[in-house]
C-alpha cells in the first residue's frame, strides 16, 4: 500500500515536471538562440568597458571627427535625395495613368537590385578623366585635361549621389504600398472640402503615409551607415572605412571594436528615435470601406512631367549603369567566363543557398514558438534577435571574429600544451563563422515575413485541425505552408540576394583562398580593372532583379478589392 502510494506520488511529480518542462522548454531554447545571435552586439558593446589603447587616443586626436562628420553628411544627403526620388513617383504611379505608368510602377524598383559599390564603379568608369563622357567633352571643345571644370565623382558628393540612386527604392516600396492601401473615400472627402490634387496629397495622403515613409527612410539611413564598398572606393573617411583601417592597418582589434561600438550606439539611438517618431506621427483610417481605385488619366504636359519624374531615378539608378556594365562585359566576355568565374559563382550561390535555408528554418522555428507559446518575453527576445539588420556588416564581422578567434587560439594552445596537436583555426577559419554573420545580419527579413504570414492564419484553423488529430508538424506542413509559400519564397530570395551583395562581412570573415562575386568585383575595381569587374557585377545585379519584380507584384495585389 505504501509502495503503491509512493509510486502514485512519484508519477504525479514526474508528470508535473514533464508538463512544466514542456511549457518552459521552448522559451529556454529561445533564450539560448537569442544569446547566440546577440554575441556580436554583446562583444562590441563590452569593448567600451575595456581600457582605451594608444591607438584609440590617436583616432580621437586625428580622424574620429572626420568619421563622424562625413557619416553625418552622408546621412543628411542620402536621406534628402532618397526622399526626393521616391515619394512623388510613388504617388504618381499609384494615383494616375500616364504613358508607361504600368511598367514604371515596378521598374522604379530595379535600382534596388544594384549594390551601391557596383553603381559607383560604373559611373567612375564613365565619368573619370579617361572615361567616355570627359573624352567626348574634350573632343567637342578641343580643351585639355585641366582646362575645364568637371565634378569629381570620387568625393563625398559622389558617394551621396550613388547611395541615393540605389537606396531610394526602400522608401518608394513602402510609400507606394501605403498609398495603394489608402481609402479613396478619404481622398474624395478632402476634395469636397476644397482640396485640389496637390493639397489632398500634402494634407491627407502624405500624413497617412508618413509612418511608412519614416520606416523606409530609416532603412535607407541604416544601409548608408553600413556601406563600405562605395565610401572606400571614393576615398570618403566614414565609420566603416575607419573600422577596416584600424583593424587591418593599425592591427588593433580592440580599437576597431570600440570604434564599432560608437557606430552601434549611433544606430541604436537612431532606432529609438525612429520608433518614437512613428508613434507620435501615427494616423489611422476610421473606416474599413474602400472604393475601387480609379486612376486619373493625365494628358499633355502633365503626362510628360509625370513620366519624367518617375523615369529619371530609373534612368540614372539602373539603365545608365547597367548599360556601362553590359558594354564592358561584351568587350571582355571571352576572357572572363572561365573556370575561376564558375568557381566564384558556385561559391556565392552555395553561401546564399545555405544562409537563406538556415535563416528560413530559424525564422519558422521562432515564429512557431511565438505562436504556440506566446508571451511578452518571447516577443521581446525575437525582436532582440531581429536587431541584426540594423547593425552594419562590418560591426557584425568584428563582433563575430573576436570571440571565435579567441576560442580557436585558446583551444589550439591547450591541445599543443597537453597533446602536442594543433587544431588550427577550427571555427574562425571556416565558412561557419561567415554564415553565422550572414544569419545575424539578415535573419530579420524571414522573421518579419513569417510573423506577418502567421498572423493572417486564424488560430481557430489550428484548433479545428487539432480536433481532427493533426500534430503541430502536420498542421504546419499541410495547412500553414501552402498558405505561406509565396511569402516564404520572396523572403528567401531577398536573403539570397542580400548574401550575394554583402561585401564588408565577407571581406573580413571569408576563409583563406575563398572568394565570392562581391569580393572579386571589389578587388578588380580597386585594381582599376573596371571592365573586368563588369561580368561578376552583372551576375549580382541579374540575381537581384527577380525578387524586386516579385515584391512589386505583391504590392499591386495588396490593395483591398484587388482582383
Amino acid at each position: 500500500m505504501i509502495l503503491s502510494n509512493f509510486s502514485y506520488y512519484f508519477q504525479k511529480k514526474l508528470n508535473l515536471k514533464y508538463s512544466s518542462l514542456k511549457k518552459s522548454g521552448p522559451s529556454l531554447v529561445l533564450v539560448l538562440i537569442s544569446l547566440f545571435f546577440c554575441i556580436p552586439v554583446f562583444i562590441i558593446s563590452g569593448s567600451l568597458f575595456l581600457p582605451f589603447e594608444g591607438v584609440w587616443v590617436h583616432l580621437v586626436d586625428t580622424v574620429l571627427t572626420d568619421y563622424m562628420l562625413n557619416s553625418f553628411l552622408l546621412l543628411i544627403g542620402v536621406g534628402f535625395f532618397s526622399l526626393l526620388l521616391s515619394v512623388i513617383p510613388a504617388w504618381l504611379v499609384t494615383m494616375y495613368k500616364f504613358p508607361a505608368s504600368n511598367w514604371l510602377q515596378w521598374a522604379i524598383l530595379l535600382p534596388m537590385a544594384m549594390p551601391a559599390y557596383i553603381i559607383a564603379y560604373s559611373y567612375t568608369g564613365a565619368l573619370d578623366a579617361a572615361g567616355p563622357v570627359q573624352a567626348t567633352i574634350r573632343d567637342l571643345t578641343g580643351l585639355g585635361y585641366s582646362e575645364y571644370w568637371f565634378p569629381e565623382i570620387r568625393s563625398l558628393g559622389g558617394a551621396i549621389t550613388m547611395l541615393s540612386l540605389v537606396l531610394y527604392p526602400y522608401i518608394y516600396l513602402l510609400a507606394r504600398a501605403t498609398f495603394a492601401e489608402q481609402s479613396v473615400c478619404v481622398l474624395e472627402v478632402s476634395r469636397t472640402l476644397g482640396c485640389n490634387t496637390m493639397s489632398a496629397f500634402r494634407r491627407v495622403a502624405l500624413p497617412l503615409a508618413r509612418p511608412a515613409i519614416i520606416v523606409g527612410l530609416s532603412l535607407v539611413l541604416m544601409e548608408t551607415l553600413a556601406d563600405y564598398g562605395t565610401v572606400q572606393y571614393f576615398g570618403v573617411s566614414a565609420f566603416t572605412t575607419g573600422i577596416f583601417k584600424t583593424w587591418f592597418g593599425m592591427d588593433s582589434s580592440l580599437a576597431a571594436a570600440q570604434l564599432s561600438a560608437l557606430l552601434l550606439l549611433f544606430v541604436f539611438v537612431f532606432l529609438f528615435l525612429e520608433r518614437r517618431s512613428r508613434k507620435l506621427l501615427a494616423f489611422h483610417h476610421t473606416s474599413n470601406r474602400y472604393s475601387p481605385l480609379l486612376k486619373q488619366e493625365l494628358r499633355g504636359i502633365r503626362a510628360f512631367f509625370a513620366f519624367f519624374v518617375c523615369f529619371t531615378p530609373l534612368l540614372f539608378g539602373f539603365i545608365i549603369p547597367i548599360g556601362f556594365l553590359v558594354g564592358h562585359a561584351i568587350e571582355i566576355y571571352s576572357g572572363t567566363i572561365d573556370y575561376s568565374f564558375i568557381r566564384l559563382l558556385s561559391n556565392s550561390i552555395l553561401l546564399a543557398l545555405i544562409t537563406s535555408f538556415l535563416a528560413l528554418f530559424v525564422a519558422l522555428f521562432l515564429g512557431y514558438i511565438n505562436r504556440n507559446n506566446f508571451s511578452f518575453i518571447n516577443k521581446f527576445l525575437i525582436r532582440f534577435i531581429s536587431l541584426g539588420y540594423a547593425v552594419p556588416g562590418t560591426v557584425i564581422a568584428i563582433g563575430v571574429l573576436i570571440p571565435f578567434a579567441w576560442f580557436d587560439n585558446r583551444l589550439d594552445n591547450f591541445l599543443l600544451a597537453n597533446f602536442n596537436v594543433s587544431s588550427g583555426l577550427l571555427i574562425s577559419g571556416t565558412l561557419f563563422i561567415l554564415i553565422f554573420a550572414y544569419l545575424v545580419r539578415f535573419i530579420t527579413i524571414p522573421i518579419n515575413t513569417v510573423e506577418a504570414a502567421l498572423e493572417k492564419i486564424k488560430p481557430g484553423i489550428d484548433e479545428v485541425a487539432k480536433t481532427n488529430g493533426m500534430s503541430h508538424f502536420n498542421i504546419m506542413r499541410k495547412i500553414h505552408m501552402p498558405i505561406m509559400k509565396g511569402s516564404l519564397l520572396t523572403c528567401s530570395l531577398l536573403v539570397f540576394v542580400d548574401v550575394l551583395k554583402e561585401l564588408p562581412a565577407t571581406l573580413i570573415l571569408r576563409p583563406f583562398n575563398f572568394n565570392t562575386l562581391a569580393v572579386r568585383t571589389f578587388e578588380l575595381a580597386n585594381e582599376e580593372r573596371l571592365a573586368d569587374a563588369a561580368v561578376p557585377a552583372l551576375a549580382i545585379v541579374v540575381a537581384g532583379i527577380i525578387p524586386v519584380i516579385m515584391i512589386s507584384n505583391s504590392i499591386s495585389r495588396s490593395r483591398p478589392g484587388y482582383e
